[in-house]
Formats: C-alpha cells, sequence, structure tokens
C-alpha cells in the first residue's frame, strides 16, 4: 500500500480498494474462476454479503477460519515488521475481541471444504 502512497489506515481508501476489487472478484466469478477474498472479513454480516453475492453467481463457496491465539498473531507480526506506525500487543488484544467469529450454524451455510477443517487452534508460530 505504502508503494501505491495509500496509507494503510485510511479506511476510506481501504473501502474503494476493497470494493474494486469484489467488482473484478464478481467478474472472474461470473467466468467461471476462483477467488480468494482476504481482507477484513471480520463480522458475519460482512462474510455473509460476500458469500450471497457469490453465491447469486453460481459460485461454490468456502470459509476458512484458523483462530489462532493473540499473542502467536501479534508474534507473526512483530516479525514481518511492515506497518507504519508499528501495530501494538494492544491493538491485535482490542481487534480480536471485536472479530465475530463463524459459527457451527455460520459455517453451515458454506460449501465444504475437502481441503481444510472447519476449525484448527494452532499453537506456536
Amino acid at each position: 500500500m505504502e508503494a501505491l502512497g495509500i496509507n494503510l489506515w485510511d479506511s476510506e481508501a481501504r473501502q474503494r480498494i476493497e470494493n474494486l476489487q469484489w467488482d473484478f472478484a464478481q467478474q472472474v466469478l461470473r467466468h467461471g474462476g476462483s477467488v480468494v477474498i482476504e481482507w477484513g472479513t471480520w463480522g458475519r454480516s460482512e462474510r455473509d454479503t460476500l458469500r450471497i453475492g457469490a453465491q447469486k453467481l453460481g459460485a461454490a463457496v468456502e470459509l476458512h477460519f484458523l483462530d489462532v491465539p493473540v499473542d502467536v498473531l501479534f508474534k507473526r507480526i512483530q516479525h514481518r515488521n511492515a506497518e507504519t506506525p508499528a501495530i501494538t500487543f494492544k491493538d491485535v488484544r482490542a481487534w480480536s475481541q471485536k472479530f465475530e467469529r463463524p459459527t457451527f450454524e455460520e459455517m453451515a451455510l458454506y460449501d465444504r471444504s475437502f481441503t481444510q477443517p472447519f476449525h484448527k487452534s494452532v499453537e506456536g508460530s
């Protein structure tokens, strides 16, 4: 993002980029391709919007979710050392508390994945 002159923390810019990515993803799906959405689908309503939109286009939709402990997430962020300003442990903990983890009922709305279990807790780094 910095190489493009876009501030990672500019929520309006991020929303415009996500909208553009979703428009492009829908074009790919209409042509029978596959896409991976990997941006802040933190809330059930955000995931529902993407799932329903893709299903309306006839796409199979999978949700892959790994519930990683906050300390492991923070270690990975520190190791990457790519954010300016730096992300703090307090930031990661607060974001984790805001994240709406998918329930088994929500997961039942998605197509079954044969490559990954529904929910796996990852220990270590």
